[in-house]
């Protein structure tokens, strides 16, 4: 069991398959992004390696990112071969579903379990705005895919950014209520890359909030009032699906975090906006034993700090989102 010097049970990893990504958002990254060689990131080998290790941890729950985690060469085997790991209880995917149309069947015959699946807006034009590159039809494809493979609940995030789609968020909200679909608003957060944006057109959750009641009335309290991962779950009345908020910025959940990241280039990092990682593949590569890694990793979690220094100012900018996985 991996614990840190605050008494939580660190069991739930992130595991980035690549840097790379078929869009470049206008809060994740510039149009001319340029990515990791594919040489310094995992290897198949080593992905699998580092999951069996995090496993005899106690981390029973993986999630995998990106960038865009479905263009990744193999992506299938690789969650097979993490979905066959003993002790590995939940498998999920984070991805923006433009190659879910083909790939939602695969991946859940693979160990698959659920999606979460990025959108925005609803409007084709904002979409392509926001994306810069994609098509809202291929997403929208991939997310019936996604409910037709037996990836449920389907989850649907959208990241809310003054300016561009915070008219569009009752829209959205709006799908869960004949959809028993979960659809998540995230509070924009500052990294390097992208930081303009993200500090100074965010939407917080007390106004993605009221902007819902006001079309819907006020909603009501799901999951029993506890949070369902990093999220505030509620409902619109009668609706079929959820709504919920997460809001790392003005409301954050440090206390129950339960979470760690390896990034597609081998580093824990043991707060998604802190900079301090712990480098696993360079000693992988130069021999180091199981003994060796497990214990880079344990010290690693006993250090992970209780929470982001956002409030103070501190903004973690030695790497953009996709490098990090969110």
């Amino acid at each position: 069991m991996a614990i840190d010097r605050f008494g939580r049970n660190i069991h739930y990893l992130r595991i980035s398959l690549t840097d790379h990504c078929n869009l470049r958002c206008v809060y994740c990254m510039a149009e001319d992004m340029t990515f990791q060689p594919n040489a310094d990131l995992m290897q198949d080998n080593e992905i699998l390696l580092l999951a069996h290790l995090f496993a005899s941890l106690g981390f029973d729950k993986v999630r995998l990112t990106g960038g865009e985690p479905t263009v990744r060469a193999n992506v299938v085997e690789i969650v097979r071969g993490i979905a066959s790991t003993p002790g590995i209880r939940s498998v999920s995917m984070t991805t923006n579903g433009l190659l879910l149309k083909k790939l939602a069947q695969p991946l859940a015959d693979a160990g698959l379990q659920r999606v979460n699946v990025s959108i925005d807006t609803l409007n084709p034009e904002k979409f392509k705005r926001l994306t810069r590159w994609g098509k809202l039809e291929d997403v929208w494809a991939g997310i019936l895919a996604a409910e037709k493979a037996g990836l449920a609940p389907v989850k649907l995030n959208a990241v809310a950014v003054k300016g561009y789609n915070e008219d569009d968020l009752v829209d959205l909200a709006a799908l869960t209520v004949d959809r028993p679909w979960q659809m998540r608003f995230i509070e924009m957060m500052p990294f390097a890359g992208a930081t303009d944006v993200q500090v100074n057109q965010v939407v917080t959750m007390a106004q993605i909030k009221q902007n819902i009641e006001s079309e819907f009335g006020p909603l009501e309290v799901s999951n029993n009032g506890e949070l369902d991962g990093e999220a505030q779950v509620f409902h619109i009345p009668g609706a079929k699906g959820d709504i919920g908020f997460i809001s790392s910025v003005t409301q954050p959940f440090c206390s129950s975090c339960t979470r760690a990241r390896l990034t597609a280039d081998g580093r824990l990092r043991l707060c998604l906006l802190r900079e301090k990682e712990v480098d696993l593949l360079t000693p992988l590569r130069a021999g180091a034993t199981l003994e060796e890694l497990r214990r880079l990793i344990l010290d690693g979690v006993w250090g992970k700090p209780w929470g982001h220094g956002l409030a103070d100012g501190l903004i973690p900018l030695n790497r953009v989102m996709s490098e990090i996985g969110g």
